[in-house]
């Protein structure tokens, strides 16, 4: 009985190395987003970017829809950090975001996503062009 119990201890405590290990590898890089927007009640976005990882750029593409109020057009160009990755295939992934905003010529914007990886987007900016938009958005990232 004695020797089921150390078993099971030393079992859960091997677990518990596995996980804390798992995230002490969990890494930041720096993103850049160039993003084009456009729509009438159904947007589409695209562009692309970089990741920098641990001393190299991964090519990033950039694709998207909008569903509610969005009508126009605009570049935003998003600058910022994605944490909590392992490797660079952990920012490719669907992020998704409610939002609202009004661009008429320059404009700041600032947002922060995850993933269904857990990668954590936080991107800052400028923002060009003529949109209004109350919508729901999905934001798909692929490396190259």
């Amino acid at each position: 009985m004695r020797t089921t119990s150390l078993l099971r201890t030393a079992l859960i405590a091997l677990v518990a190395i596995v996980g804390m290990s798992r995230a002490t590898y969990a890494d930041s890089g720096a993103v850049t987003l160039t993003i084009y927007k456009a729509g009438w009640i159904i947007g589409g976005s695209g562009g692309g970017g970089s990741l920098y990882f641990r001393g190299r750029h991964y090519p990033l593409s950039v694709g998207g829809i909008d569903y509610g109020l969005v009508f126009g057009g605009s570049k935003t160009v998003l600058r910022g950090r994605v944490s909590n990755i392992g490797r660079p295939s952990d920012v490719a992934g669907v992020y998704g975001a409610a939002g609202a905003g009004l661009a008429v010529g320059r404009g700041a914007r600032a947002i922060i996503l995850t993933n269904q990886k857990g990668a954590v987007l936080e991107l800052s900016g400028r923002q060009v062009g003529l949109l209004a938009n109350v919508d729901l958005s999905g934001l798909a990232i692929t490396l190259r």
